[in-house]
Order: structure tokens, then C-alpha cells, then sequence
């Protein structure tokens, strides 16, 4: 079983005070997404900050990922991470893809793409808590070992030196 969300983003653009920068985009939230809304949906806009509802994004839990997922929930604050880009002509920030592993985010970064994560929600927390119960195997420690040791002199290089110097 490989449990799969239907949610929907949040975006907010949020005025700050920088010289080189009037706003700032992030995501703010992850909500259910039941289907009803077909496009963006603007949430609200007041003086400082506008917020922006983006439907149709599903959450997929996969095997290979297990590891990801239980450092995530295993961590002081359960994220959900949310890839974004802008579009050129008006500067609006817009959510591309969302992921549940941190290794899956640390390789989205490595790739220079904007990544910020937002509080998981506890519905979704309790569903990967009890999958990676079930499907989470750490990996076993490895055991050095250690080199064989000589036992006797048979074998054992003399440097050229046969029958005494």
C-alpha cells in the first residue's frame, strides 16, 4: 500500500522592507484538496499580503523514498517541501512540485530549484507514521573487518633473503 493525498498549496506573496525587493513569495500551507476547484483561486489580498489557492497537486508515498519520508517525520518539524517557479511576465510565484522525503528535497536544492518546506498537516502525519512502521528497514550497520593476521612465518615476504644473510 502506497498512500497518495489530494491537496491543494497555498501561495502568499508577502511585502517586506529590502531596497532591492518589495515582496516575497512562499509557500504558506498545504490543505485537502476535494476536487471542486479547476485553476487558482485567490484566497484574498489586503494591504501586505495576498494569498493564492492552488488545487490538483497529489502527495505519492514511495517505497524507494522510505528513508526520506522517516527522517522527515522523525524530525523536530514534519514538513511537507514545495518546488516553485515564477512566471516571467507578471513575477507571480507558482507551486510545481511537492514531496514528503528529505532526501527527494535535498536532491531538488542540489539542483538549484527553490525549495521551502510548510508544517505537515497531522492527517497526513499519522497515515506516514503508521507506512513507515510497516515499510521503513534501516539499513544494517556495517561490521568492519578486520585484516587476517599472519600465523605462522610460512608465506610471509623475507625480502629476498632465503636461508640467513
Amino acid at each position: 500500500m502506497h498512500p497518495s493525498f489530494a491537496v491543494s498549496i497555498v501561495m502568499e506573496k508577502v511585502a517586506i522592507n529590502n531596497r532591492w525587493q518589495s515582496h516575497l513569495w512562499r509557500p504558506a500551507g498545504i490543505l485537502p484538496d476535494d476536487g471542486s476547484r479547476a485553476g487558482p483561486t485567490e484566497l484574498g489580498e489586503r494591504e501586505a499580503l495576498r494569498q493564492v489557492l492552488w488545487p490538483g497537486f497529489v502527495l505519492q508515498v514511495h517505497a524507494d523514498e522510505a528513508e526520506g519520508i522517516f527522517l522527515n517525520i522523525t524530525s523536530p518539524e514534519p514538513y511537507v517541501f514545495v518546488t516553485y517557479r515564477f512566471e516571467e511576465e507578471t513575477g507571480d510565484a507558482f507551486p510545481h512540485s511537492l514531496t514528503l522525503s528529505y532526501n527527494e528535497a535535498a536532491r531538488w536544492m542540489d539542483a538549484q530549484e527553490k525549495v521551502e518546506g510548510v508544517a505537515m498537516p497531522a492527517e497526513i502525519f499519522a497515515v506516514l507514521t503508521d507506512w513507515v512502521r510497516d515499510n521503513y528497514r534501516p539499513p544494517e550497520k556495517k561490521r568492519r573487518i578486520r585484516p587476517q593476521s599472519f600465523t605462522s612465518k610460512d608465506g610471509r615476504y623475507d625480502g629476498g633473503m632465503k636461508g640467513g644473510a
